[in-house]
């Protein structure tokens, strides 16, 4: 179990948990130009104006309570605020090492659905890096998906996720995103959706790296929690689960095989310059 408690929190995160599905609080503005169409349709009759907003604030209440997080999700959130924390403190000092100054990402929690500037988004889609606004989207449930439905549980298993999509946002920093067009013209989308994943892999392993190195964070068995997670979600891992048989040409964030072997690369080494995917031969 990582030893997390003492950690510091980021002040990164944009919890909406308790927000409605698209991620916009109940009432609000949609609410006041509800009233004020229903005043002027009315003919300015205040008592149906007043009547609508009682049955809003009512209905607003019952969603909002509905929403509200439970004390298992809370500790979760603490949990992941001090991961967050870690990768930022990590991130900075190699982003010096490199010259360059780390901007870190925001992270957003959120149940059911939200609003990314990638789009909309549910649950269902998985924790998420959004290019668009820099920020990782990360609905708390899924850490229950990781226990239950992939075997992967743990508090390790958990950073590793969002170590990863702080992977993505260091990727987007160092300028990999905006080499996309260039990579496709000898790559295809699916084979240049593959080595950016392991690489993602391979840095959430040098973020494990630098946190062992400098606070001593991980206990006897964390490593392990975080393979049998980056295991768990191989494509060849799903797609056996899901239809039976393997489509390697149809993966998108690598085997099972791959995903650990770049986690390890990046743990046991903490060398960036040996996380060059793209390069790579041998996946």
């Amino acid at each position: 179990m990582i030893q997390w408690e003492s950690g510091r929190r980021s002040e990164n995160v944009d919890d909406r948990r308790s927000m409605g599905p698209r991620g916009v609080a109940m009432g609000g503005v949609g609410t006041i130009v509800m009233m004020v169409i229903i005043y002027f349709v009315s003919g300015g009759d205040l008592g149906q104006v007043l009547r609508f907003f009682l049955a809003n604030q009512g209905q607003a209440v019952q969603q909002q309570a509905n929403q509200q997080p439970n004390p298992q999700d809370d500790q979760l959130a603490d949990f992941a605020s001090v991961i967050l924390a870690d990768t930022e403190d990590v991130w900075t000092v190699q982003f010096q090492k490199m010259g360059r100054e780390y901007r870190p990402t925001e992270m957003v929690l959120y149940r059911n659905q939200v609003q990314s500037g990638c789009g909309n988004a549910s649950s269902a889609a998985g924790p998420f890096y959004c290019p668009a606004d820099q920020k990782l989207y990360l609905d708390l449930s899924f850490y229950e998906e990781l226990d239950r439905r992939f075997g992967a549980p743990g508090d390790f298993a958990r950073a590793y996720v969002i170590a990863h999509e702080v992977g993505h946002h260091v990727q987007n920093l160092l300028g990999m995103m905006d080499q996309r067009q260039e990579m496709l013209r000898r790559m295809s989308e699916n084979e240049f959706s593959v080595r950016l994943e392991l690489q993602a892999d391979f840095l959430a392993g040098v973020w494990a790296h630098y946190a062992q190195v400098e606070r001593n964070i991980l206990e006897p068995g964390d490593i392990e929690e975080g393979l049998r997670a980056a295991s768990a979600i191989g494509d060849d891992t799903l797609q056996k689960k899901s239809q039976g048989y393997v489509v390697k040409e149809s993966f998108t964030h690598g085997s099972s095989a791959q995903r650990v072997r770049w986690f390890k690369k990046g743990f046991e080494t903490g060398d960036l310059r040996q996380g060059d995917t793209f390069s790579a031969k041998d996946l």
